[in-house]
């Protein structure tokens, strides 16, 4: 599919928004991991020592903050549209994890937390996993949870929900199955060399997760039947969203971006949706503002079909999305970075051309015009 060869329309690799809290460097988590193993045995063994028995019971002093304000995040799933649900449910997340996605250290995180039923709190977990795939198989209880924003109890009892003794028992699973140690993983690359090894990656795992495009062409049907496409992303997203939506304007009769957040946005989806709107097409990258969350959650009330495009299946917009489709970021430098969710975008623009059956001519026309004013600098 030709285009204009314009490769513009703010679509920047570095998508971050705001640093990244961080409990140390790689180096620093492998050279603890020894001395983690003792404290995992005593303090982990300790917090979670009633749930480790298999008898799911809370004993000492983590009743108390069991039953306190981290039992209430951990049981938030029984009050209603949270609920507890297998991981991956929704359609296309599953996609590269059953067709070799399982190369990378992410796709095997992602494969091992398939199939569990997993509470919101859990579920947070496993997406600052996935996220930080290379350091977790070296992170202690204690890190994790802070990384998460969780307290060690709850990691605790993720590793249980998993089907481990406790947390020691998956850090040692992870370590055995899903080594972290590549051949260019080896010290000679400074920061930016690995930074760019690390996106390399992401797109290996986009690639295998591309081995199944029934997702992507579901995508590109349903944008190519909704007039109008609102297209969604804010914050770090903002970029990802833009470029879709500069491209898909010269095939899609209607696209409306929708970049700003507050009080407009839920009016602009209603816009959308009184002009005949039937899907959404959302961008959702780290660090995730509730503002999406919440219009996903109303455009969905609406009545539009939600496509997200997101860094993990664990996103926090994984609950409010009717097909969702990981493309991970890299997370080595100050800022994330954004090359596979960028180029699954682009995937999807040419999955919505194939499903508009006027998508040629419309780009040879629009070719036309811009020679006849001179529009570009050959």
């Amino acid at each position: 599919m030709s285009g204009d060869g314009d490769n513009g329309g703010g679509t920047g690799g570095v998508t971050g928004d705001g640093s990244r809290d961080r409990v140390g460097t790689r180096q620093g988590a492998r050279a603890a991991a020894g001395a983690d193993t003792g404290r995992e045995a005593g303090a982990g063994a300790g917090s979670g020592a009633g749930l480790d028995s298999g008898a799911g019971r809370k004993v000492g002093a983590d009743a108390g903050r069991d039953a306190g304000a981290d039992a209430g995040r951990d049981t938030e799933a029984d009050a209603g549209a949270d609920a507890v649900r297998d991981a991956g449910a929704a359609p296309g997340v599953n996609a590269g994890a059953d067709t070799g996605m399982d190369t990378g250290t992410a796709a095997r995180l992602q494969k091992l937390f398939e199939g569990h039923r997993l509470t919101p709190t859990q579920r947070r977990i496993a997406h600052c996993m996935v996220r930080r795939a290379a350091d977790a198989p070296f992170l202690s209880s204690v890190e994790l949870a802070e990384l998460a924003g969780v307290s060690q109890p709850s990691v605790t009892r993720f590793a249980v929900a998993l089907g481990f003794d406790g947390y020691p028992a998956l850090r040692r699973h992870l370590r055995e199955v899903a080594p972290t140690d590549k051949p260019d993983d080896t010290g000679s690359y400074n920061e930016y060399q690995q930074a760019v090894q690390a996106e390399i990656d992401n797109l290996r795992h986009l690639a295998a997760a591309l081995a199944d495009p029934s997702p992507v062409i579901e995508a590109g049907r349903l944008f190519a039947a909704s007039r109008p496409l609102p297209v969604l992303g804010l914050r770090a997203a903002t970029a990802q969203a833009a470029g879709f939506s500069y491209f898909a304007r010269k095939v899609h009769p209607d696209v409306r971006l929708l970049d700003e957040g507050g009080t407009m946005l839920t009016d602009r989806i209603d816009a959308a949706v009184r002009a005949g709107a039937s899907a959404l097409l959302c961008f959702a990258l780290p660090r995730h503002p509730r503002e999406v969350v919440d219009a996903l959650e109303y455009a969905r009330t609406a009545g539009l079909t939600v496509v997200t495009v997101a860094d993990s299946a664990f996103a926090p917009v994984a609950h409010h999305t009717d097909l969702l489709l990981p493309a991970p970021v890299g997370t080595g430098l100050a800022f994330d970075t954004a090359c596979a969710p960028m180029l699954l975008g682009r995937v999807l623009l040419e999955a919505m051309c194939d499903a508009l059956p006027d998508a040629q001519a419309r780009l040879e026309q629009f070719d036309a015009r811009a020679a006849a004013r001179g529009l570009f600098v050959e």
